[in-house]
């Protein structure tokens, strides 16, 4: 019989297949694209002196790095669950001897110890289980490695309603990362430091594809700089950005 695990990796692969072939998230692009400065931090984190290494990108499909990092000089495996998600990887990078993709399980690499000098992921690790995922991302990194993430937050109750609502643009099984596992994940590495964004910008997407959007995107951005200073309210943001290095070694 099927494990529970096994069972919740099928339904996420079934459902990416399908929201990739027939654009089932075409409509959350308005949200998309007020975070387009946190995509930006991220992407350039990714990219910053990875000429020469090797990088594992976990979780790849539309909006993939291995593109750029390709340009930049490094040299990028790709995995994901989903057949479709590395099809479309795979013609966006056009190939080369440089890159590798696979359809595999995130929570269980088939690489060995020490694989890689970076680790990338965006919109992966809230649909897995981490316990089984970090040990995992810091086992295949180099004792040196560095791992980015870019991951939405799960404390906003606005968001959370708009979540509820909105059933069918997203698995049955995944869920917004925490406080609890931003220090969970914190623990698998020698420095974690995560940056927060997108709150008071988000009042922007009602005006997407009219002329007031960017306008709107920027100026609530600005807010946003300032707003986010507060701790209280960092844990409130959409979008929470990761630079981990130096993964521990597994306890025992």
């Amino acid at each position: 019989m099927p494990s529970a695990s096994h069972e919740r990796l099928q339904r996420e692969a079934a459902f990416h297949d399908r929201a990739f072939a027939d654009g089932t998230r075409q409509s959350t692009r308005r949200f998309y694209d007020v975070a387009r400065s946190s995509k930006a931090a991220y992407t350039r984190q990714v990219l910053a002196g990875c000429a020469g290494q090797a990088v594992l990108e976990y979780g790849c499909g539309p909006g993939s790095c291995a593109p750029d990092l390709l340009a930049a000089g490094a040299t990028v495996t790709g995995i994901d669950i989903s057949p479709e998600a590395i099809a479309l990887a795979a013609r966006a990078a056009g190939g080369g001897e440089r890159l590798r993709l696979e359809v595999m399980d995130a929570e269980a690499l088939a690489f060995p110890a020490a694989s890689f000098d970076r680790v990338c992921g965006s919109g992966i690790l809230h649909h897995l289980e981490l316990t089984r995922a970090l040990p995992e991302v810091a086992r295949v990194l180099k004792p040196g490695g560095r791992a980015a993430f870019f991951e939405p937050l799960g404390h906003n109750p606005l968001i959370a309603l708009y979540r509820r609502c909105t059933p069918g643009l997203r698995t049955a099984d995944e869920r917004p990362l925490r406080a609890a596992d931003l220090r969970y994940i914190a623990g698998h590495f020698h420095r974690a430091r995560f940056a927060y964004h997108h709150l008071a910008a988000l009042l922007a997407a009602p005006l997407w594809g009219r002329p007031g959007f960017e306008a709107a995107r920027r100026i609530l951005g600005l807010v946003d700089v300032a707003l986010l200073t507060v701790p209280l309210l960092r844990r409130q943001a959409w979008i929470v950005t990761m630079d981990l290095a130096a993964p521990r070694p597994p306890a025992g």
